[in-house]
């Protein structure tokens, strides 16, 4: 493993850091964009009081804290591996390159000590699970891993109600930033509930806070509504959903390869506005988990 000496010298100094996957680099968006939006949220982490952290394996080597360069090569670089925790051995044993997924960003991020992770959507409960059993490794790694998981809620192309009893099995603490419902990816919000609305990234961090010293086991998941300015309309988006999932049955795409295909025809039928809503969510995750990790590296001074 390789820590940039950026995040070394904060981590040792106790200030805050924030997690970054690479997954949204090599098959959540089309090249330049995902270039740009990864570059983009590190600046936005750091305008905000943090230092990023971006994660990903290079030639079998994990990095935490990629460098421009190597997320510029990311980003053009074909054929990149999407790494869950199962995939972790094998793409470090043989050398390989692979883009970090929500469950694989959190066990780095907790193998160095980073407490707080932004991503854009996690992955849950997929449609038809009572007969396909296709679920996440998300799910069961915020049941286990001590990570503070900042979102946009899960990917619109889930079921969100069977996502958060899931969540709620694996006792998973659900917040959501000034909102009282589950947030709805690309639209504002779920009829989904959530265990409680916080004011402001230090409420959210004396919680954060308290669960650490009270020992428990396992992530918090923050719901972070998308900026009401770049939702779309729920109607619209979730119609866009339905074709999507449904050409993907069609072409009997399953496992690993269905978020990304998804995700991919979402942008096409929606003539690129939910790319554009997804870039946005993600930067307004980023403002949000850098001013709790910031306020959360204060608390933990003060102990």
């Amino acid at each position: 493993m390789k820590v940039a000496k950026q995040v070394q010298e904060a981590l040792a100094l106790g200030q805050p850091v924030v997690a970054l996957e690479s997954t949204i680099i090599s098959h959540g968006m089309p090249y330049p964009k995902n270039v740009e939006t990864a570059l983009k949220v590190e600046e936005t982490v750091r305008k905000n009081g943090a230092i990023p952290a971006t994660i990903g394996i290079i030639n079998g080597e994990i990095v935490v804290g990629m460098s421009p360069e190597e997320i510029e090569d990311f980003g053009k670089k074909k054929g990149i591996a999407k790494v869950s925790k199962r995939d972790l051995p094998i793409v470090v044993a043989k050398k390989l390159y692979g883009a970090t997924t929500v469950s694989a960003t959190m066990l780095v991020a907790k193998m160095v000590g980073i407490d707080v992770f932004v991503t854009g959507g996690i992955g849950g409960v997929h449609r038809g699970a009572e007969k396909t059993f296709d679920i996440s490794r998300d799910l069961k790694e915020l049941g286990e891993v001590d990570v503070a998981v900042v979102c946009s809620g899960a990917k619109a192309i889930l079921d969100i109600p069977k996502t958060l009893e899931y969540l709620e099995t694996e006792g998973v603490t659900v917040l959501s930033y000034k909102a009282k419902k589950f947030a709805n990816f690309y639209s504002l919000a779920t009829d989904g509930p959530v265990d409680y609305a916080f004011d402001s990234a230090e409420e959210c961090a004396e919680i954060l806070n308290a669960k650490k010293k009270l020992g428990l086991k396992g992530g918090v998941l923050i719901s972070n509504p998308i900026p009401e300015e770049m939702a779309l309309p729920h109607e619209y988006i979730d119609s866009i959903v339905d074709q999507a999932v449904r050409e993907c049955e069609e072409q009997g795409i399953k496992g690993k390869d269905a978020t990304p295909f998804l995700l991919k025809r979402i942008v096409e039928l929606t003539g690129g506005k939910s790319l554009e809503s997804n870039i946005a969510l993600v930067c307004h995750n980023a403002e949000l988990g850098a001013q709790i990790a910031y306020h959360l590296s204060q608390k933990r001074k003060q102990l």
